[in-house]
C-alpha cells in the first residue's frame, strides 16, 4: 500500500508538472523567438538609417555595427548584390522581396530574418539584411529550460518524500487494525485498536473495538450462563437425588409419596433448565411482552415454601396490585432464585421475600436473619463467587439484573437484605 501511495503521488505531481511546464516552456520559447525577430528588426532600421546617405548616392557605406551576439548583418545594393557584411553573395528571397519597397521577418526556417529597404522617397537604392540562427535563441533559453528541469525534479523529489510520510500515516495505522483483526479472528477479545487521528480510520477502529467488546460480552455471558446453569441445575439434581435415596432407605414406606415428590423435583428440573435455555437464547434488545410482578413472586413462593426445611420459614408479603414489568421472566426468576438459594444456604432463620411498589420500578426485597454476605461479594467476579462458598453466584446474578435494566444492591448488610430494582411498566409505556 505504501508504495501504491508514493507511485500515485509521482503520478499525480508529473502529470501536473507535465500540464503546467510543458505549456509554459513553449510559451517562453515563443516569447524568445519573438523578442529575437523584434530584436533583428530594430538592427535591421537602425542600419538602415545609419547607411540611407551612402546608398542613395550609390556609394558602399564606410561601415555598418557589427553584432556579437550570434547574429548576421549584411548590406545589399539596388540589385541584390552584396555590399558589406554577412549574408549570401547574392540576395535571398528576403532580400528580393524587401526590394519592392517592404520591409520582410521570416521566421518558418531554421534562421530568422529580417529585411529593411533603403529607400529615399522615390525608390529602393538597397536592402539591410539581419538573421540570426534558431539554434542560438534555444541556446539562450537551454538555460531557464534546465532550471525548471531541475525545479520539477526538486518537486518530484519533494513530493515523493512527504508521499512517503503520508503513506506510513496512512498505512501504519490500517497496518495495526490488520494486525488487530487478526487477533480477534484468533479469539483475542481484548484487543483494541488505537486512534489514529484520521476520521476515517478511526471509525473502522471503533467498530472494531466494537465488534471485539460485543465479543468479549458475548464470551462472559456464555461462561456466566455456564456457571449459572451449572449451580442452579445442582441443587434440584441433589434434592431429587435425596428424595430418592431416603424412598430406598425406607422400604416400607409407599412408594407413591416418594414418585411423586421425585416427579416435582423433575418438574422442577425442567423448568428450570428451558428458563435457562430461554435466558439463553433472548435477545434483549427485542421487544418484550411485559410479565405480571405479582403472579411470578406467587409462584416462586410457592415453589420455595415447599423446598426449604421444616426450620427455616418463608415469610411473603407481596401487593396484588404491582405495575407490570418489561424485564425476562427467565432472567427475574434466574436472580430471585440466587439470592433465595444464597438465603438457604448461607442465611439462618426465616427467608423474608417482599415487594414494593416505587412507582418506577418494582422493588423486591429477599432477606433472612443470618450475618450477611462478606464485604465485595456483590462485586466479586464469577470466578471467585464459585471458588468462595459464601455468596454464591451474586455476581452473576447482579449482571443478568443489570443486563435487563435493573439493579441488584445490598440495601441492608445485617441482617442481609438484598434488593432487586426492575423497571415498572404502566398503560403500555414504562415509566420514565
Amino acid at each position: 500500500m505504501r508504495r501504491k501511495i508514493v507511485t500515485l503521488s509521482l503520478v499525480i505531481a508529473g502529470l501536473t508538472i507535465g500540464l503546467f511546464g510543458v505549456p509554459l516552456a513553449v510559451g517562453l520559447a515563443q516569447f524568445a523567438f519573438t523578442e529575437e525577430q523584434a530584436s533583428l528588426q530594430r538592427l535591421a532600421d537602425f542600419t538602415a538609417r545609419s547607411a540611407q546617405p551612402e546608398l542613395i548616392h550609390d556609394e558602399v557605406p564606410s561601415s555598418i555595427p557589427d553584432p556579437d551576439d550570434g547574429r548576421f548583418l549584411g548590406v545589399y545594393d539596388g540589385q541584390g548584390r552584396r555590399l558589406l557584411g554577412d549574408g549570401p553573395p547574392r540576395g535571398d528571397d528576403a532580400v528580393e522581396r524587401a526590394l519592392n519597397g517592404r520591409a520582410v521577418q521570416d521566421g518558418s526556417g531554421s534562421d530568422l530574418l529580417a529585411a529593411v529597404p533603403v529607400t529615399d522617397g522615390h525608390g529602393v537604392h538597397g536592402v539591410v539584411r539581419a538573421m540570426a540562427p534558431a539554434s542560438a535563441v534555444y541556446e539562450r533559453i537551454a538555460p531557464a529550460w534546465l532550471g525548471m528541469v531541475a525545479l520539477a525534479g526538486l518537486v518530484l523529489v519533494a513530493v515523493w518524500v512527504v508521499a512517503r510520510r503520508q503513506a506510513g500515516r496512512l498505512a501504519a495505522p490500517l497496518e495495526r487494525l490488520a494486525v488487530s483483526a487478526q487477533r480477534l479472528g484468533e479469539g483475542d477479545f481484548t484487543v483494541r485498536a488505537a486512534a489514529a487521528g484520521l476520521p476515517e480510520i478511526d471509525s473502522v477502529g471503533d467498530a472494531l473495538n466494537g465488534t471485539a467488546g460485543r465479543l468479549d460480552d458475548l464470551l462472559a455471558r456464555e461462561r456466566s450462563f455456564s456457571a449459572e446453569a451449572s449451580h442452579q441445575l445442582r441443587t434440584p439434581l441433589s434434592g431429587l437425588r435425596l428424595r430418592l435415596e431416603a424412598a430406598l432407605d425406607q422400604p416400607d414406606r409407599n412408594p407413591r409419596e416418594a414418585i411423586r415428590d421425585g416427579i416435582n423435583e423433575a418438574d422442577r428440573l425442567e423448568r428450570t433448565i428451558d428458563e435457562l435455555l430461554v435466558l439463553a437464547r433472548e435477545d434483549t434488545s427485542t421487544t418484550r411482552e411485559p410479565i405480571d410482578v405479582p403472579t411470578m413472586l406467587a409462584e416462586i413462593e410457592t415453589e420455595w415454601r415447599d423446598r426449604l426445611p421444616s426450620h427455616r420459614g418463608l415469610e411473603c408479603h407481596i401487593p396484588p396490585d404491582l405495575p407490570q414489568s418489561p424485564v425476562s421472566a427467565a432472567a427475574t426468576r434466574q436472580v430471585l432464585g440466587v439470592l433465595l438459594d444464597n438465603a438457604e444456604l448461607h442465611g439462618a432463620g426465616t427467608i423474608r421475600l417482599s415487594a414494593r411498589d416505587l412507582n418506577d420500578a418494582v422493588a423486591v426485597d429477599v432477606s433472612d436473619e443470618g450475618p450477611g454476605p462478606r464485604p465485595g461479594a456483590m462485586a466479586a467476579d464469577e470466578r471467585e463467587c464459585h471458588i468462595r462458598p459464601h455468596g454464591m453466584g451474586l455476581a452473576i446474578a447482579r449482571r443478568l439484573a443489570e443486563a435487563e435494566g435493573g439493579r441488584l444492591v445490598l440495601s441492608r448488610s445485617s441482617p442481609p437484605t438484598f434488593t432487586f430494582l426492575i423497571p415498572a411498566e404502566r398503560f403500555g409505556a414504562p415509566v420514565a
